[in-house]
């Protein structure tokens, strides 16, 4: 009989005539028939509602910090201070490589590829490739200009890597530096200047060199009319990039000033490309000059006609 008492249905009717008083309600809790919850205001539990919306609000704060490209500052010490230079994925470095090959004329590199987050990762790779690529090319190049010559003996140039390194990221990191504090103080005088960080200026600055890395390789060509015609196109890309994007942040200025800004950024440029052409690949070998020896405490003979 226990187990047929157990089978029988049990009667709600407190449940039964709530539902009917009030048939707007969704949810009626029936674990006690004769309680049934109800929310007070100013209680210190609050609904599902609130705690939904104070989620979506922490959520919106975050999606706007990302777009306005705020990264949440670490003391300068710690290892996650330095990491969010490099949070960026390979689609963005990617993107921003494409970027500095085509350059769009009225677009802002700035605006258009780093404000959104302004990155380290691509900058310092591209530095580190173009340095053993320029290195590792002068090598092959004078490696291949001599190759016929019996009296040839190759030796590597490892200084050359450490030569290429200095040149590169002196270039990558102080000019960089010298322009930011110069639009800085520029600003200072003329209120409407466009302003940039030092990061965004140093990854302009280190994605523009990309387009030198493929045109070290093809130095290795020993004809110096195409490698002249490399170091022009190299040339006429990346400072092209420079231009279009320091031209909106120095426009209203004054006109000469300005104008000496963007002609300053292209000439630095083109001492470095010409510069790195002229030493690394068409500068006279030391090593393979005849060698004059001179032989202390002997006499030469002169004949003398009588």
């Amino acid at each position: 009989m226990a187990a047929v008492d157990d089978l029988q249905f049990e009667e709600f009717g407190d449940v039964v005539t709530s539902l009917a008083a009030n048939p707007d309600a969704t949810t009626i809790s029936i674990e006690d028939p004769g309680e049934i919850p109800k929310h007070q205001p100013g209680s210190s539990r609050g609904s599902g509602r609130e705690e939904d919306d104070e989620l979506l609000g922490n959520d919106d704060s975050d999606k706007t910090e990302l777009l306005a490209g705020q990264k949440k500052s670490s003391p300068f010490w710690t290892f996650e201070y330095y990491q969010t230079f490099f949070d960026v994925d390979t689609y963005q470095v990617f993107d921003r490589i494409k970027g500095s090959l085509l350059p769009i004329p009225g677009k802002n590199f700035v605006r258009l590829y780093i404000r959104s987050n302004p990155d380290l990762y691509g900058p310092f790779w591209i530095c580190a490739t173009l340095v053993f690529a320029i290195a590792i090319s002068g090598n092959l190049s004078n490696f291949l200009i001599h190759l016929g010559e019996k009296t040839y003996h190759y030796v590597p140039e490892f200084r050359k890597v450490s030569i290429a390194a200095t040149v590169i990221y002196a270039y990558a990191w102080l000019v960089p530096l010298a322009l930011w504090g110069f639009l800085l103080w520029r600003n200072s005088k003329v209120m409407n200047i466009v302003s940039y960080s030092f990061l965004e200026i140093v990854c302009v600055y280190g994605y523009s060199l990309f387009i030198y890395i493929p045109t070290a390789i093809l130095w290795i060509i020993p004809q110096k009319a195409v490698r002249w015609i490399l170091v022009m196109m190299a040339l006429g890309i990346s400072g092209s990039v420079l231009a279009m994007t320091f031209w909106p942040a120095v426009r209203e200025d004054n006109r000469r000033i300005a104008l000496a800004t963007i002609v300053t950024i292209v000439l630095l440029h083109m001492l470095l490309s010409v510069g790195c052409l002229a030493y690394f690949f068409d500068a006279p070998e030391m090593d393979h000059l005849p060698i004059t020896t001179v032989v202390p405490n002997q006499t030469v003979a002169v004949a003398t006609s009588s």
